[in-house]
């Protein structure tokens, strides 16, 4: 597969480093000089100087061959026209455009962006995308990570084992006895840096961050199991007035939650803008890492920081401030891994990583056969597949136990008739079920396979 990027920022590096991984052929095209030398010093792609909508510099970055192109700079507008130039004048068979905008999201524009209009095939918005996973994390306290599957009706959920986890050192063999009812599936473990499918016999350790797919109603039921009882957020700091803060306190205020917003922004004039945006989420003006400021926010009544800055050196120092004054947890917004593993023992309770939410957006549209949805786990390590079984797919048929199936996947939920399925070894899989496996990274071209349509499908 060949590849193209219009923009080597922080997204368009990101999605690059996940493809590389794959093995695919990755052009990567930005107007700043210093951008490309740095990707291409440290990536394995094509690195072109120019501005990814002007059609002789597609041309120079073999738009006619390539099989998708990702605009992803900083401007709306360039990523919009970069699509239809690659519609036009190359033939560009999937066109993905990031777009910031609110102005241009509403529902009622949407046929803007259809291929009679500007030809774009996916719009993202990692501000969007980001926004709401901080909202699903919100609304499941206790999770370092909050998944939907199944039209809402199962839930991938990242639990942490801590010291007074009740699970600690018990088979997982043994928890099915324990909790028949439980309609939940242990999928994946981290220990470590490492991430490994259990199996039966293996025990949970202190530290392991556990990925279990439930049904979502009973998420809070399952987050207790595992000594999670805290309680969803009612005094709410958030540093930052950018894109993703504001659309977080606009949620809030729109679904009308028994809620107490403040947000601080840096920026005097974007703090009269989103000052003018909200209805009744009170704006201070200063940086977050500022001790009056945060005194002024009362931060030692606070439950929670969320700290959406774009500098992720502001964001981990203001939320381990906040704690030091009394706020009682934190989550952070982290563009680098290695600050997940340096702040994990340093006051940080949660991280969101931009990069992962924008690229299982992407890779969503790179995985073949009838797949739904994507999420990339732990920085590509593994990922949560949802996708359609159909009558060809070797997965239909046979009991699950007798499937023979890798040991680097596992499948945690079936949903079939608007009902889901805990799959156990006599489980079938029928034509039509939607399947949810959990697979580490060298395990999903298999799954690919198994969801593959064939010829005699048709």
């Amino acid at each position: 597969m060949k590849v193209i990027i219009c923009g080597a920022g922080q997204v368009g590096y990101g999605i690059a480093e996940r493809l590389v991984v794959e093995n695919i052929d990755v052009t990567v095209i930005d107007k700043d000089p210093k951008r490309i030398e740095a990707i291409r010093d440290t990536l394995d792609v094509r690195g072109l100087v120019g501005h990814g909508s002007h059609p002789d510099v597609l041309a120079a970055a073999d738009a006619a061959n390539a099989d998708m192109l990702i605009a992803v700079t900083l401007y709306d507008e360039i990523n919009m026209i970069a699509c239809q130039v690659a519609h036009t004048h190359f033939n560009v068979p999937i066109k993905i455009a990031r777009v910031r905008s609110q102005a241009y999201l509403g529902p009622e524009f949407q046929s803007f962006f259809s291929r009679e209009s500007l030809s774009i095939d996916v719009v993202i918005s990692p501000e969007v995308e980001v926004g709401e996973v901080v909202l699903r994390r919100l609304a499941e306290p206790g999770a370092l990570d909050v998944v939907v599957a199944a039209e809402g009706k199962a839930t991938l959920l990242a639990v942490e084992c801590l010291d007074d986890c009740p699970l600690l050192e018990t088979p997982l063999r043994q928890l099915s006895q324990l909790f028949p009812d439980l309609r939940a599936v242990i999928v994946g473990l981290k220990r470590g840096r490492d991430i490994f499918i259990p199996n039966a016999e293996t025990q949970l350790q202190k530290s392991d961050i556990a990925y279990v797919t439930v049904a979502s109603d009973q998420v809070r039921r399952l987050l207790s199991l595992f000594g999670h009882e805290e309680q969803e957020a009612r005094r709410i700091i958030i540093a930052g007035g950018g894109h993703i803060g504001l659309y977080v306190a606009k949620a809030i205020e729109r679904k009308n939650l028994k809620t107490n917003v403040k947000i601080i922004e840096a920026d005097r004039h974007r703090a009269l803008h989103i000052a003018d945006e909200l209805a009744n989420t009170p704006v201070l003006n200063g940086s977050a890492l500022e001790q009056a400021i945060l005194q002024d926010a009362r931060v030692e009544e606070t439950d929670l920081m969320l700290a959406l800055t774009n500098q992720e050196q502001v964001n981990v120092l203001s939320a381990m401030m906040a704690r030091r004054l009394g706020c009682k947890a934190n989550m952070v917004l982290v563009n680098n891994p290695l600050y997940e593993e340096l702040t994990r023992t340093n006051g940080i309770d949660a991280h969101i990583n931009p990069r992962n939410v924008t690229v299982s957006k992407i890779l969503q549209q790179m995985r073949r056969g009838r797949i739904r949805a994507v999420h990339s786990v732990s920085h590509g390590q593994a990922e949560l597949i949802e996708a359609q079984a159909l009558e060809t797919s070797s997965l239909v048929g046979p009991p699950i136990a007798e499937l023979d199936l890798p040991g680097n996947l596992r499948i945690g939920v079936i949903y079939r008739d608007g009902a889901i399925i805990r799959p156990v070894g006599s489980t079938r899989i029928i034509a039509g079920d939607w399947v949810t496996i959990f697979a580490l990274a060298e395990a999903v071209h298999d799954v690919e396979q198994m969801f593959r349509v064939g010829l005699e499908f048709f």
